[in-house]
Order: structure tokens, then C-alpha cells, then sequence
């Protein structure tokens, strides 16, 4: 059964689970705006056009162009915790996704989100609005049979791939496409499936991301036709590795990124300082070590760079396929009433060399071996019998101007460039750049402020927890600053930080032993630590932050 015609199912009525259990559903006003929230994944701060890359994206530059971008806004710095916050307006331990998808039931780290904790899609299906998911979900039980590694290579299909309750559809969301584990082989992805069946058979040309936004963009142009708004979760899952890209795309960017980590690194650093992204003063470009492109053979130099030309060649087909949505939008007289929210989930990943087994298949579809690491340098990144990564040191250059990388409290980590465009409702000029501080956490409570509804009394026969998120409104309307927005904390593996409204962060990463300080007011990129001429006020920051853990199922660790 495909998923518009489950749609169409769906809509009646027939979805079960905690959406049950709202007592009643306010009556749907006249025009209300769709709300799209568009997350990518493992993209890097500077990673798009309108954020200083190279990388050819016109359709989200256009975007920023005809709407606002955001330059401080925080993520929970890894794929499940951004995920549960951004469904929830809950912090991740709150929300019962302290860590990755795990099967854990300790509380807090559940490895799902709490089936007490009402969703975005719950919360606006009773309100009057369809809702879809299109692509990763990521936020349930990973389940393996003991032969699992047939399962990966899509020999053999379970029933389920997580606990059914956990699904998508039984979360909120009338419609659902996409893989529920969070990696996936782009020509041949595991934990596929079309609303809560398996899908067993792809075509031959099929390719993950071209597969999600031309269904989104069906999506858009079935469902327009009756006059309720929807709320759309697109969560694509590029550019995350492995590094699969189209041939095409990948011609686009040869010979491209061949001078060397830091060389483009300064030139996207300049960019974005003529932008007007960054102000060198209070950005300053950070040194790095321990690259050595200088060392590497003519041979390394190109399998390296062949790296960074798959992961933008992966970035240029996401551009090409939000494009599509776009037009949809266009096409049906959506557009200007569409509020879209993108940004990613956390920053460029560093992760490498890693083997089959978990989520990484053994074969392609063809029944050949997949390569995972390789010392045959004429094996280049892009095609299916590789699953290669960009590494560390690109990592770097993909989070320009800031420090480390995916999983780190540090901003490479926890920092998103994020666009917002809404030509019915914005009240900022076109193309500004704002640089108000904000989280994920603050997505939903903005969502369900511009469509006019609230959480309800009760759900699944309890109180919910209140949103720990404030709504960005006021901020789209045109006020410079948000009154009164509150401390901002994080956790992902034992890494710490918080946030304070006057601009400093204190952090203790996963690899360290001790606190530092840093005023985000003249040290946006983290270089000067103050930690020890401020001492007292570090000791007040880290007090705050065993407080908040204490508060929020961080600590007591399980």
C-alpha cells in the first residue's frame, strides 16, 4: 500500500496509540499556516551556500534570502537527543532520549521518547492539521533479530524494527515514510518501511534522498485539496554518512577542495565574515593541529578531497530535492502560508573507519561487498560498495568557524545555522540575520504558538510536562531581543555545558576532566578560557547545571 493511499486511511481516524488519549480536538480556524520543519542531518554550520560554502544550494539560499537566518541557535549535539527535543520542546533526558536509541528502560533513558510526552504531530493532529513524516525517525527501541546482519543487507525483513508503539504512526503522524533506525545505505537503506509495513523492494535507480522529497512534494500537492493545513517533519538523512552520492552530483565538485583542510577553511571563514555571518573581532578563526595535508601524497590528497566532493555533492541533491517541495508549496498556493523552519540536528560529524554490523550493512544490493575502509586510494567516495565518512579534519572545515564537531558541548558540536521563511506572517526584512540565541527546544512551543493551540490538560492519563522551550514569535515579528529567556543547558555522554542569558558557557566536554569558561559575547568560537580568573563564577555555572540534571533525569547516570 503506498503511503499517500495510508494517508488517506489514516485521516479517517483509524491511527491508535496516545493520541487517544486528548479528550477533545479544538475546531480548526480558516487559514492557519502549514508548519514545515526541515532537519538535515550532520550537516555542518557552514555547509550551505547562504552560510558561506562553496556547495551549490540556490533553493535554501533562496530561502534565506526571502526569509531570516539565525546564527545562534543550539542543538542537543547528537541525532536522537536533537530529535527528541525538536518533537517534544523538551530537553533530550526529559523527553526519555538521554542518550542514542538504546534498549535501555532505565528513566530517562528510555531510548524512545516517553510515551507520555505528547508530540508536535499529536498535539496539531487534534487541532485540525494532517501530519506526515517523511525519512528518518530515530527515536525508538532498536530492536535486532539474531541474524541481523541479513536484516541490514535487506535479505531477510522483520515484522517490526522497534517496538510498534514507538512507530511514527502511532506517535502522531498520519502519514510516515522513511527508515526508523538512524543510518542508512542510500541505495538500499534498512528499517525501511511505508507507515508500519516493510519495504521490500526498491527500484533500481532509487536513491534516499531523490525517494523522501519527491514523496513529500506528492504529499504536498494530495493533500491541498481540502483546505486543512499540515504540519510536515521532513528529516532528511543527508548528509549524514556514508558518503553515497549521484555521479552527477559528485562531477559537479571535481577538482574542488584539493588545497587542503585549512585553505578552505579560511576561504569559507572569509566568506561568511563578508556576509556578515561572523564578526572577526568576537569570531575569531580558531588554529587547528595535527592535519597534515602537506605530508600526504599526490594519491591521499585526492582520495581525501574525493571525501568532501561526495559530502557536497550529498548536500547539492538535498538542495535539488527541497526544491521540489518548494515548487510543490509554489504550485498549489502554499507558499506564502507555509512557515518552514530548517536547520540540522548537530554538527559535521568526525566518525570513521568503521565495520559492518548495528547499522552498517555487509553488501549492497547487487550482493557485492561493501568497502568500509580501504587502503586502495583509486576506491573513491560516492558510489554503493563504499561506506566512507569525511573524517575529523574535514569535519572541521564543514563546521567553520567553530571548534569540534558532532557529540561535542563545544559549538562545532551544538551550534546550528538555522532558516526561517514565512511570507504571510514575517515581520523582518528579507535576508536579515539574526543573532538572538535560541535552541531546538524552542521549535515546537514556536509551532503551536502560530497556529494558535496549547498542550493538552492530560495526556496518556497524566499532567504533561510543560514545554521547556519558548516561542521564537515574537523574534519573527520583529522584537530584537526575547524577554526574560532562560539558561540554556546540555548533556551527551558525560559532556556538560550551560548557558547564561549575559552570554557565558561554561563546559566540560566527554574528554575532559575540568570546567571551562568562555564569554560568547567577544569569544563566539571558544578560544579564550576564563575559567581561572573567574572561578566563583564557573563554581555558580556548574551548580546550576547539577541542579537542572538533578531536575531532568540526567543524574543520577544509570
Amino acid at each position: 500500500m503506498g503511503s499517500l493511499s495510508r494517508f488517506a486511511i489514516l485521516a479517517l481516524g483509524l491511527c491508535v496509540g496516545p493520541l487517544a488519549h486528548f479528550a477533545s480536538a479544538q475546531a480548526a480556524p480558516a487559514k492557519r499556516p502549514n508548519v514545515m520543519f526541515v532537519l538535515a542531518d550532520d550537516l555542518g554550520y557552514s555547509d550551505l551556500g547562504c552560510f558561506g560554502s562553496e556547495i551549490h544550494t540556490p533553493n535554501l539560499d533562496a530561502l534565506a534570502k526571502g526569509g531570516v537566518r539565525f546564527t545562534g541557535i543550539f542543538n542537543d549535539a547528537r541525532c536522537c537527543p536533537s530529535r527528541a527535543s525538536l518533537m517534544t520542546g523538551l530537553y533530550p533526558h526529559e523527553a526519555g532520549m538521554g542518550g542514542m536509541s538504546e534498549k535501555t528502560d532505565v528513566e530517562g533513558y528510555l531510548g524512545h521518547i516517553r510515551l507520555d510526552a505528547p508530540t508536535i504531530a499529536e498535539v496539531l493532529k487534534a487541532n485540525g492539521y494532517h501530519t506526515a513524516l517523511f525519512g528518518k525517525w530515530h527515536l525508538a527501541n532498536t530492536l535486532q533479530r539474531p541474524d541481523h546482519l541479513k536484516d541490514l543487507n535487506r535479505q531477510t525483513f522483520p515484522d517490526v524494527f522497534c517496538p510498534i508503539e514507538q512507530y511514527p504512526t502511532r506517535r502522531g503522524f498520519e502519514t510516515y515514510w522513511g527508515a526508523l533506525w538512524g543510518l542508512v545505505d542510500y541505495y538500499n537503506p534498512f528499517s525501511l518501511v511505508d507507515g508500519e509495513t516493510p519495504v521490500k523492494e526498491v527500484p533500481d535507480n532509487f536513491y534516499m534522498t531523490d525517494a523522501i522529497n519527491d514523496r513529500a512534494a506528492a504529499y504536498i500537492k494530495q493533500t491541498a485539496a481540502d483546505g486543512k493545513p499540515f504540519f510536515m517533519y521532513l528529516a532528511n538523512n543527508a548528509p549524514h554518512w556514508p558518503l553515497h552520492a549521484l555521479p552527477e552530483d559528485i562531477a559537479k565538485y571535481q577538482g574542488k577542495f584539493t588545497e587542503g583542510y585549512d585553505a578552505e577553511r579560511q576561504a569559507r571563514y572569509k566568506r561568511m565574515v563578508e556576509m556578515g555571518l561572523v564578526d572577526p573581532k568576537t569570531a575569531e578563526l580558531p588554529k587547528t593541529l595535527g592535519q597534515g595535508w602537506d605530508k600526504l601524497s599526490p594519491e591521499e590528497k585526492k582520495w581525501r578531497s574525493a571525501l568532501f566532493q561526495a559530502h557536497a555533492a550529498m548536500i547539492d541533491r538535498l538542495d535539488q530535492g527541497l526544491g521540489k517541495v518548494f515548487a510543490a508549496l509554489k504550485e498549489t498556493g502554499q507558499w506564502d502560508n507555509t512557515i518552514i523552519f530548517f536547520l540540522s540536528d548537530n554538527g559535521a560529524s568526525p566518525e570513521e573507519a568503521y565495520g559492518p554490523g548495528f547499522d552498517r550493512p555487509s553488501i549492497a544490493r547487487d550482493g557485492k561487498p561493501i568497502i568500509h575502509k580501504t587502503d586502495d586510494l583509486t576506491l573513491l567516495a560516492g558510489g554503493e560498495h563504499t561506506f566512507f565518512y569525511i573524517g575529523r579534519n574535514w569535519a572541521n572545515v564543514a563546521n567553520t568557524p567553530y571548534r569540534k564537531a558532532k557529540a561535542s558541548q563545544y559549538n562545532g558540536g551544538e551550534r546550528t545555522g538555522m532558516i526561517v521563511h514565512w511570507p504571510a506572517g514575517l515581520k523582518v526584512a528579507n535576508g536579515s540575520i539574526l543573532t538572538e540565541r535560541g535552541h531546538i527546544i524552542d521549535l515546537m512551543p514556536t509551532a503551536l504558538d502560530i497556529a494558535g493551540v496549547k498542550l493538552p490538560d492530560t495526556f496518556a492519563g497524566k499532567t504533561p510536562h510543560a514545554m521547556q522551550g519558548v516561542s521564537l514569535l515574537p523574534l519573527l515579528q520583529g522584537e530584537k531581543k526575547l524577554s526574560n529567556y532562560p539558561v540554556m543547558y546540555g548533556e551527551h555522554e558525560g559532556g556538560r555545558s550551560v548557558l547564561t542569558p549575559d552570554g557565558f558557557k561554561a563546559i566540560r566536554d566527554r574528554d575532559e576532566k575540568e570546567w571551562h569558561l568562555y564569554d560568547l559575547n567577544t569569544d563566539q568560537t571558544e578560544i579564550h578560557d576564563l575559567a581561572k580568573d573567574q572561578s566563583d563564577r564557573v563554581a555558580k555555572m556548574v551548580a546550576m547545571w547539577d541542579v537542572w540534571a538533578k531536575a531532568n533525569n540526567v543524574l543520577p547516570k544509570p
